[in-house]
């Protein structure tokens, strides 16, 4: 079939159903001689009259009945079926692709994650637990997730969690017979364990901040891990003093199995974001998932 003859046919059908040039010619944006003009060349076309013209009413002849009979539930399919489309062009769908540490995506991203997905099952998800700073552009991450929100220009950061607070613990076998710190640099004198970064292989550096002073200690011990679950493993054993996200430890310091130390020198702090390309071109899914992760706390 010709472009031409969809635009004749959609151009009879408006006319049989309005019974009138006028109305018709209305309805479809275009003059009454141009709509007259592309009926007749339709009945030229097929060689029968499709409508009856008086000067106060038009109607289908029986050519144009059948014709009309036919076009009318077929008009009415194509509609549907372009309107169904439109749906799933706005229906979220599509494969993320997220880095994130191990705590963000346990404590922020997950737990979102398992209420969203159910609701939309053509959102995919791929989530790299890593907690390197990776560049997203060029691993081909749609985003990351960062503590604070200073990024480069060419990013957007939102924030998807609460301020968090860094803490020092130690158990109560530790410090038998020990003094508990008050100052950072009293830290010299206890065991402490260490962390190392999965990424560049440095030990992470104890940041310790009170009334707008920065400290950075290096600390010593016995043991360093790669997993902050091993290291907190560690501390209720006895081990040393490790510093730690606060939420890993706040059910041991509430049970008495870990005692706080140098809280005055733990401010809370920024909290994680999710960062992305300003330039993107945001997906119906990726728009969504951006505002069930936003945090309104």
């Amino acid at each position: 079939m010709h472009r031409n003859d969809l635009i004749d046919l959609n151009a009879f059908l408006t006319v049989a159903e309005a019974r009138s040039f006028t109305r018709a010619a209305a309805k479809l944006g275009t003059s009454q001689s141009s709509l007259s003009h592309t009926i007749r060349r339709l009945e030229a076309r097929l060689g029968v009259r499709l409508l009856t013209r008086t000067t106060r009413s038009v109607a289908p002849t029986e050519a144009g009945e059948r014709l009309l009979g036919t076009l009318k539930p077929a008009m009415e399919n194509i509609g549907t079926q372009l309107e169904s489309l439109s749906q799933l062009r706005d229906r979220p769908a599509g494969t993320m692709r997220i880095t994130a540490s191990e705590h963000a995506a346990d404590t922020v991203l997950w737990p979102t994650l398992k209420k969203l997905l159910p609701k939309y099952p053509d959102v995919h998800v791929e989530l790299s637990i890593d907690s390197s700073f990776t560049d997203i552009v060029t691993e081909r991450f749609d985003a990351g997730v960062r503590l604070g929100e200073a990024l480069a220009k060419d990013m957007i950061a939102v924030r998807i969690g609460p301020e968090l607070r860094m803490a020092v613990v130690g158990s109560p076998a530790y410090f038998k017979g020990r003094h508990a710190p008050v100052t950072p640099h009293d830290l010299a004198e206890h065991r402490c364990i260490n962390l190392r970064f999965l990424s560049g292989g440095g030990l992470y550096a104890w940041d310790l901040e009170k009334d707008g002073r920065e400290v950075r200690v290096r600390v010593d011990g016995q043991l360093i891990f790669n997993n902050v679950n091993m290291v907190v493993r560690a501390a209720l054993a006895g081990f040393g003093l490790c510093l730690v996200m606060e939420d890993h430890v706040q059910e041991h310091i509430a049970k008495g199995r870990l005692v706080r130390v140098l809280e005055d020198w733990c401010p809370p702090f920024p909290g994680y974001h999710l960062y992305f390309p300003s330039r993107r071109e945001p997906s119906a899914a990726f728009t969504l998932l951006v505002e069930a992760l936003r945090y309104r706390g």
